[in-house]
């Protein structure tokens, strides 16, 4: 593992060829690099038990302690900027821009992320079509929403994966936040409002998350992950949305009747009458209910304006105070991604053709992907040691940007205006990629700080911060009176988060040379995880269909009881309390 790890950390950042790739998946392992200059077994975890004069030094000389990507060096601020004693004041102001992340991450996927991936969908054709139910609408629901909804775990695991010090944020996450979603959330639904389950596909999804559990407790328990177990997961994935298309045809075949809705136990497609429209909608779109009756000629300075506000000020005065609090911490980052993401809303007649603003795009959207692919390692690189890469990108889409302009006009949206959809699906998914790269580096600094496993970490505060978005939005359809769907939506999205994001997490990391990569769990909490997340399943899945799918607060109540009960096990295990 030390000789793995060394050849992660060297300068040239590559392995040897043939070593495997090393991801600890619970406790940091100490790297090669790191045995030669402090002696073996030592690692990033040891610099609290140093005098406090030695942090500084010990953090800047050990290779363990080095965060690969981000724009901010957290351990060395926390450990060389602010003195000893203010140590919980650094704390403080890291875990307050630890839940500023976790907002970052949360308006950008539903703002900006989804909407993009809506039109592009639409665009595809892949849209939902109230006249002709196609078989198009649950593969919609499977892929693009899934992919909007789970962007930030999927982004958040792929990160972690990148790095074997982070790995177990990943497995940590994942496993985590799937037991509190199918423990916590479903419970709480059933709390809200007890219902009949939709029979056909809750056994559907719970058979395929138990598949995947499976599938991951092995690779953790073999110690490693080949290419063909990675795209395993990929194309389980697959079969799973193929599975899903083909019980809608065989439902729809037994009905008879293809344009009626969907029968209750298929709550995943909803039409647009009897079902709230999903959480992966535009809601980018600020003040248009007080659009005046009659059209106007607007100029290009006041569109811009127009558009780059994110406050409606009558919404605003209606509104209570915590509300408007949390607007407020809210409006620089929607200010920054109006700036830099475009959006396309199929659903309007202009489809959010903003002229100035949109050839404002074209400029700072490409200039947002080169400063934070690999941190701005792209962006500032030089041409021929001359010229940087960013100055050739602003001049190239400043002409195109001038092209567009001249050629458009305000009031009608060019041909091509779909274009700006895979712009803004672009820039919005570099958003996320950058701001789940500063998470993991934050919670890893926490975790050192503390001295708390990465496993740990995932499985609280990275799952929680990752699922508060799905809790609220599944919760508040539960009390609109579509408790069903919402039920649903907890075991359908933890499903792509799963396999996709333990599949391409570690695809990713894998190449010609090395098409292998290795997870040594040191830590029994990981075996928590992953037995409590397959008990829980059991548990469901052996309740649900024995009350004849009728779901009430008992079960809720167990559910949630059983989710403290599995906390404070992994609490003790990660204390060793329990061994």
């Amino acid at each position: 593992g030390a000789t793995g790890l060394a050849g992660v950390l060297s300068p040239a950042g590559a392995l040897p060829a043939g070593t495997p790739l090393l991801l600890d998946v619970g406790h940091t392992l100490p790297p090669g690099g790191d045995a030669l200059s402090h002696g073996r077994g030592l690692d990033c975890w040891e610099v609290r038990k140093h005098n406090s004069s030695e942090w500084c030094h010990f953090i800047r000389s050990n290779l363990d302690c080095r965060l690969d990507g981000g724009f901010l060096d957290y351990l060395g601020g926390v450990f060389c900027v602010f003195p000893p004693r203010l140590l919980p004041l650094a704390v403080t102001l890291y875990a307050l821009w630890l839940l500023y992340l976790f907002i970052i991450l949360g308006v950008t996927a539903e703002k900006f992320f989804c909407p993009n991936l809506s039109a592009i969908s639409t665009n595809l054709k892949l849209s939902h079509n109230v006249a002709v139910f196609s078989l198009t609408s649950p593969l919609h629901g499977v892929t693009f929403l899934a992919f909007g909804n789970g962007a930030p775990d999927v982004f958040s695991a792929v990160v972690a994966f990148s790095n074997p010090r982070t790995a177990g944020l990943a497995i940590g996450a994942i496993f985590g936040a799937g037991v509190f979603v199918t423990t916590v959330v479903a419970g709480g639904i059933t709390l809200f409002k007890p219902f009949m389950a939709a029979s056909r596909p809750f056994l559907r999804d719970v058979i395929f998350y138990m598949v995947a559990v499976f599938l991951t407790f092995v690779i953790l328990y073999l110690g490693r992950i080949r290419l063909g177990e990675a795209l395993g997961y990929l194309g389980l994935y697959v079969f799973y949305v193929l599975t899903v298309v083909l019980c809608t045809w065989i439902h729809r075949r037994q009905r008879g009747d293809g344009l009626a809705p969907p029968g209750p136990w298929e709550p995943e497609m909803p039409t647009d009458v009897e079902e709230p429209e999903p959480s992966c909608t535009n809601s980018g779109d600020y003040g248009e209910e007080y659009r005046p009756l009659l059209p106007s000629q607007e100029t290009s300075l006041r569109i811009l304006t127009t558009a780059l506000s994110p406050l409606d000020y009558r919404k605003w005065r209606r509104k209570p105070w915590y509300w408007r609090l949390f607007k407020a911490f809210k409006v620089p980052v929607e200010l920054v991604l109006l700036l830099t993401v475009p959006v396309v809303d199929p659903d309007k007649d202009d489809l959010n053709w903003k002229r100035p603003l949109n050839c404002l795009h074209v400029l700072t959207s490409p200039l947002l992907c080169v400063l934070t692919l690999k941190s701005g390692a792209y962006g500032l690189y030089q041409i021929q040691g001359v010229f940087p890469v960013w100055g050739l990108v602003t001049l190239v889409a400043s002409a195109l940007g001038l092209i567009i302009f001249i050629t458009t006009s305000n009031e009608e949206p060019p041909k091509y205006h779909c274009v700006f959809a895979f712009l803004g699906f672009l820039a919005s998914a570099m958003w996320i990629n950058a701001a789940a790269t500063e998470l993991v580096n934050i919670l890893r600094t926490l975790g050192i700080i503390f001295q708390l496993s990465n496993t740990v970490l995932g499985l609280t505060l990275l799952a929680w911060g990752n699922s508060i978005g799905d809790t609220f939005s599944d919760l508040t359809m539960a009390r609109q009176g579509y408790p069903r769907m919402a039920f649903s939506a907890c075991f359908g999205g933890i499903i792509f988060n799963i396999l996709v994001g333990v599949g391409l997490g570690c695809l990713l990391q894998m190449t010609s040379s090395q098409p292998l990569v290795k997870l040594e769990p040191d830590s029994p909490l990981v075996w928590v995880l992953a037995g409590a997340l397959g008990l829980s399943l059991v548990f469901s899945f052996v309740t649900v269909p024995a009350h004849c799918f009728q779901l009430g607060r008992a079960y809720g109540v167990c559910l949630i009881t059983y989710y403290l009960v599995f906390l404070c096990v992994a609490l003790l295990t990660e204390f060793r309390v329990i061994h």
